[in-house]
């Protein structure tokens, strides 16, 4: 079978790559003819565990191909999935452009060259409001394309470990409105659910709200548990404690109960602010998710308000360490990152700023570049000469550091732990001043103030 993914970016690369991996042929297109020259050299552009190799596989069994050309793919595939981006509108809306820029060319070409009794299955994974199905359909029906059926398939992608959810996926949601399209993208995914059936069939609309409702609940969870350690530091309350306790119960689950500087990335923010339109436009406001976007950015500045409050308010001639810029670890994206605005309140405040990442400095340059900024090579370069470290994202490599050298490297031992990565009692034990979310605060000798 012959799959076209339009788009490659962070979902059209992974999906790609992972459908030419179970043995069908691909051809990923894109745009941007500098992008795919590299991707056909194997350059990666986005870091995500485990990609590259299979796509050099895919590339060397030649089940996997790379192109500008949108005509040639579209000509031979019988399903094309369409990946490209639905960035944020100035209006706080999905930026829908793409999609139909992409609908409109593969009518065009369908028109064109005379295909249009040719059946094809035309799903978007992109994320897109809900409705878009049936706008792009009617594009089609516009143009005499009744024989191409229109589907949403939604991703449900962690960055970081994207290749292990979408080999095995915990459900695959399929949005179709005839037997046609179910079945071809069934077929498609049987190679993906031999073991057990995770393929859960749906109405259009349906699948394309269940993206924004499953995004949108974990934001909750992530943004209750914020509050929660809030009121824990006012009233002497554990939140890892307080974790466990209702983790356990098996109703709750213990996944997305940890506290922490606020969600970021590319589908929380714009995912949950794109299901608050949804209620804002039908007169039914979603006064939860609201309170959990304004809460969110608040809790963004948490890390770098217990900085300047250290401090009595003032950072002149402090500098900062701040390990960690991606939103999460094992990616190098950065976006809605609670780093930027920590970074930002941190020199707005007048201190100089030394960051390490393991691999999202240089795409935090593209955002936020300045002459107090600092990029480190080492986690310990980064510490070094430092009067506060705060600890933003949660890599491996910050969990177990040595926390002699990296004390013996500071003016002033001082951690602002915004991950809850180490134990309070070890902390105090060192000699650092420690503060986390949601517990007491460890107080130390410093050098000097």
């Amino acid at each position: 079978m012959f799959i076209a993914v339009i788009g490659t970016g962070y979902v059209g690369l992974v999906a790609g790559a992972c459908f030419a991996d179970k043995g069908y042929d691909v051809m990923c297109v894109d745009i941007d003819e500098n992008k795919i020259t590299r991707l056909k050299s194997g350059i990666i552009p986005i870091y995500e565990p485990g990609l590259k190799e299979v796509v050099d596989r895919c590339i060397k069994r030649e089940h996997l191909t790379f192109t500008t050309d949108l005509k040639e793919a579209i000509l031979q595939s019988e399903a094309i999935f369409i990946c490209v981006g639905t960035p944020e509108g100035v209006d706080g809306r999905p930026n829908m452009d793409y999609v139909y820029a992409v609908v409109n060319s593969i009518a065009t070409i369908l028109v064109e060259t005379n295909s249009t009794a040719v059946f094809k299955v035309v799903a978007t994974k992109s994320t897109v409001p809900v409705g878009t199905g049936d706008v792009i359909e009617k594009i089609f029906r516009d143009k005499g394309l009744n024989e191409i059926e229109v589907a949403s398939n939604p991703e449900f992608l962690k960055e970081g470990c994207a290749i292990n959810d979408f080999v095995k996926p915990d459900r695959i949601i399929i949005g179709v409105e005839n037997e046609r399209a179910r079945e071809k993208l069934s077929e498609i995914y049987t190679a993906f659910t031999r073991k057990s059936e995770r393929q859960l069939f749906m109405d259009r609309r349906s699948a394309e709200l269940t993206k924004y409702a499953a995004n949108s609940m974990l934001a909750l969870r992530i943004t209750f548990m914020n509050q929660l350690a809030s009121l824990c530091e006012l009233i002497g309350g554990d939140i890892s404690s307080i974790r466990q306790g209702i983790g356990s119960d098996t109703r709750i689950g213990s996944s997305f109960l940890f506290p922490g500087p606020g969600y970021g990335g590319s589908c929380f923010p714009k995912d949950v602010k794109a299901l608050i339109d949804l209620g804002q436009e039908n007169k039914f406001p979603l006064t939860i998710m609201e309170a959990v976007d304004v809460f969110n950015q608040k809790q963004k500045h948490v890390l770098s308000q217990k900085v300047i409050k250290h401090f009595g308010g003032d950072l002149t001639g402090k500098t900062i360490g701040v390990w960690g810029l991606s939103f999460k670890p094992e990616t190098d994206d950065v976006r809605e990152s609670p780093s930027i605005f920590i970074i930002e309140d941190l020199i707005n405040a007048s201190a100089e700023v030394k960051t390490y990442d393991p691999e999202g400095m240089e795409t935090f340059r593209k955002v936020l570049d300045h002459k107090k900024l600092t990029f480190c090579s080492t986690l310990y370069d980064a510490a070094k000469g430092c009067d506060c470290l705060v600890v933003v994202t949660d890599w491996n490599e910050f969990k177990m550091p040595n926390f002699e050298r990296v004390k013996n490297l500071m003016v002033n031992p001082i951690i602002v732990d915004g991950r809850n990565l180490y134990s309070p009692q070890k902390m105090k034990e060192l000699g650092f001043n420690y503060y986390a979310l949601g517990r007491k605060v460890i107080l130390a000798p410093q050098k000097n103030l």
